[in-house]
């Protein structure tokens, strides 16, 4: 036994208990204290944050709303399809980032391996179409054309094709009653882009990864409205991913149908009409370049004069906005963007600009009885104009002495506006303008609406050009160091405009001022601009603001939200000068530039107001225009490289008025084979179950019609034909 006392060791040992004892409760307490915290404290946020690590979504695509004519007959609608998709998510996982399984997925869907690989890659600034444009998360579609037996082998030999689904699936079409395209005025569609999904995180009408979006045209405008909202049902999983119960659901909610005022028949009307005319100017004879006329692009609107509705909008070339669905081919989207195709993306209506010619005289004439000219007033119509030593001539050198403003619009006289435009300038201090000049031709175009949008319900609308002083001035700070490089005062003809270009582009010369009055020069305009202006002047002054959406109505019909006209302002003249320009125009279908185009047209029941327009183009051949309007309805067409007014495009809007009146080419009127004596007021309906009871539309096949005899040719004195 140890010799040491029991009391010696005592001490020690004591506060070694202690020591231990005051760490076993500090953890006690510390971890009591921070099972308090998690349990209680932040118990039910970590409660929720576990449960929603846990939770997996299901997404149900909405079905996008039909686009409908103004009778209901669908021009965009939706058809289920066997849609063939590859998950990027799974193929990225394997070692050869899903090329195998590409390469036999191909094999079964009878495309080249090729195809197949670029339309799962993503889309870059390097890349080129086809390529996916949507997020990399979502499945992408490889095609919406498989048929059964293709879809029960991906099924069946699952193993071989990880990553891949075969589903039937609502995919959008463009279903072309009666034939007709209407492409631009639709638009397409494409996937959501994580940038699109971001920036609608936090608004009223976010986007999931699974949206196709609207990239033009109406499906653009109204894509909120078409799209509608996707189920989302969210199911609780386990750790090992076995659904253990449904946490919540959404139901889809289809998109709205878009109700048009397109009316589906008169649309065939001018679509084929726009490219007979173009295909009937080629075989004319351009004696100015020794070559037949190209007739290359054109454009065709049917607008309502008193509430600015576009009843038809047609562009060429065009092409299937079917192309699009599914993801559209590396050769269709080479068609579609190369020049040799002449962009067929773009909607000339809205997005085509070019010089408006003689259509433009109406602007003229009110400037020039706004700046104090009496519209009866004598004006000399020589064959010729200087100015400064150089000669501007008339339309076919043709002179008619002295006329008033409303005869010089009907036979379309170009001296009488370069006199008023020049004596105009001189006014304002020519090459050296005092420091408020009057400009009554540049301000009377502004408020006439030109050179801004006209505020159609269209993605993309070009804005024209007028090309004031200040626009003078712009553009020679923007382009004289160009100019000063190039020009020769000896040289060739564009060297030395780029010569005087340099000296004094940014004046306005005498030269501008009256080569602008007759709509030449740098002014540029679009069909829909001048359709604008041409329905104000038969409304009686209003210029409306072109709409083709009619009412947005809800998938079971119940709501319904018209779309009211709108409006953007008042023609620049009075009643008296309205009145005025509204006879000449009549006139001119009568007696002036258009009457070889108007024999015996019903003048006493339906009243045809127009005005022919040849612009030249620097470069090319003559632009054609016609302008025309009833107390209905404007129409307006236009063809690039395609000869005079009255002759190219005359004859087509003739025939367009003919197909909505009823009306044969003696003038009789069958009202049973009118498509739209008058406009559209009423909705189609649509029932709860979404039907549409909508009219079936017939191909339009005109009646082969022999010209009018030469006595009905001219109903008055020849003019000429602009």
């Amino acid at each position: 036994m140890s010799n040491i006392p029991e009391t010696g060791r005592t001490p020690r040992v004591q506060i070694r208990l202690v020591i231990i004892q005051v760490l076993v409760f500090s953890l006690l307490l510390t971890l009591g204290g921070r099972l308090w915290y998690l349990q209680i404290r932040n118990g039910q946020e970590y409660t929720d944050e576990a449960k929603n690590n846990h939770v997996q979504q299901v997404v149900q695509p909405a079905v996008r709303g039909s686009i409908l004519d103004s009778r209901g007959v669908p021009l965009a609608d939706n058809e289920t399809r066997l849609v063939v998709s590859a998950s990027r998510t799974e193929l990225m996982k394997m070692k050869d980032d899903g090329k195998g399984v590409l390469t036999r997925l191909a094999g079964v869907l009878g495309m080249k391996p090729k195809d197949v690989l670029d339309k799962v890659r993503l889309c870059d600034a390097k890349t080129p179409q086809p390529c996916w444009n949507g997020s990399p998360y979502q499945p992408i579609p490889v095609t919406d054309e498989a048929n059964t037996q293709q879809a029960l082998q991906i099924r069946e030999r699952a193993e071989d094709f990880p990553g891949i689904t075969a589903e039937p699936t609502a995919v959008r079409r463009y279903t072309g009653p009666g034939k007709t395209n209407t492409a631009q005025v639709l638009g397409y569609l494409s996937p959501v882009t994580d940038e699109e999904i971001t920036k609608a995180k936090d608004t009223d009408s976010p986007f999931l990864r699974s949206d196709q979006v609207g990239r033009s045209g109406l499906e653009r405008t109204y894509d909120k409205e078409l799209r509608g909202k996707a189920g989302v049902t969210r199911y609780e999983v386990d750790n090992l991913g076995r659904v253990i119960g449904e946490a919540a659901r959404d139901k889809a909610q289809p998109g709205a149908n878009l109700v048009t005022s397109i009316d589906a028949r008169v649309q065939a009307v001018a679509e084929y009409e726009l490219h007979n005319a173009m295909k009937a100017a080629r075989l004319e004879f351009d004696k100015n370049t020794d070559k037949n006329y190209k007739a290359d692009a054109g454009a065709v609107v049917v607008m309502e004069n008193k509430t600015g509705r576009i009843v038809s909008m047609a562009s060429q070339p065009t092409y299937d906005p079917n192309s699009w669905v599914g993801g559209i081919s590396g050769k269709d989207y080479a068609k579609l963007t190369g020049k040799a195709s002449n962009y067929p993306l773009l909607n000339r209506a809205i997005q085509g600009q070019a010089a408006p010619g003689s259509i433009f005289k109406v602007i003229s004439s009110t400037a020039a009885v706004n700046a104090g000219y009496p519209f009866d007033g004598g004006y000399p119509c020589p064959s010729s104009y200087s100015v400064g030593g150089q000669v501007f001539k008339n339309f076919e050198s043709k002179g008619y002495g002295s006329i008033s403003l409303g005869r010089a619009l009907e036979v379309s006289c170009d001296t009488v506006f370069y006199g008023l435009a020049h004596r105009e300038w001189q006014k304002d201090g020519g090459t050296k303008p005092k420091k408020r000049t009057n400009d009554w031709f540049y301000k009377t175009a502004h408020q006439f609406g030109l050179g801004k949008e006209t505020g159609i319900d269209l993605p993309n609308e070009v804005k024209g050009r007028v090309p004031d002083r200040r626009w003078k001035q712009n553009f020679w700070e923007a382009n004289k160091d160009g100019w000063c490089k190039q020009g020769k005062k000896n040289g060739d003809y564009v060297e030395k405009i780029a010569y005087e270009n340099c000296l004094e582009g940014n004046r306005m010369r005498a030269g501008d001022s009256v080569n602008y009055s007759i709509g030449q020069g740098d002014t540029l305009v679009t069909p829909i601009q001048m359709a604008t202006i041409y329905s104000a002047i038969a409304n009686g002054g209003t210029l409306h603001n072109p709409t083709i959406g009619k009412a947005v109505i809800s998938a079971d019909g119940k709501t319904v939200q018209e779309i009211k006209p709108t409006s953007h302002g008042k023609l620049p003249m009075n009643a008296r000068t309205r009145d005025q320009i509204d006879e000449a125009l009549a006139g001119v279908t009568t007696r002036g530039s258009a009457a070889w185009r108007f024999g015996g047209w019903p003048q006493d029941k339906i009243p045809m107001h127009a005005k022919t327009g040849t612009a030249e183009v620097y470069g090319k051949q003559t632009t054609s225009w016609f302008v025309s309007y009833t107390k209905d309805y404007t129409i307006i067409m236009t063809i690039a490289q395609g000869g005079t007014g009255s002759g190219a495009s005359g004859p087509a809007v003739r025939k367009i008025y003919e197909a909505m009146y009823g009306l044969d080419e003696k003038g009789g009127q069958d009202l049973k084979k009118a498509l739209l004596p008058e406009p559209q007021k009423a909705l189609p309906k649509i029932g709860a179950d979404g039907s549409i009871d909508a009219p079936k539309i017939e191909p339009y096949e005109p009646e082969k019609q022999e010209p009018p005899a030469e006595d009905q040719q001219l109903a008055g004195p020849p003019a000429r034909r602009d």
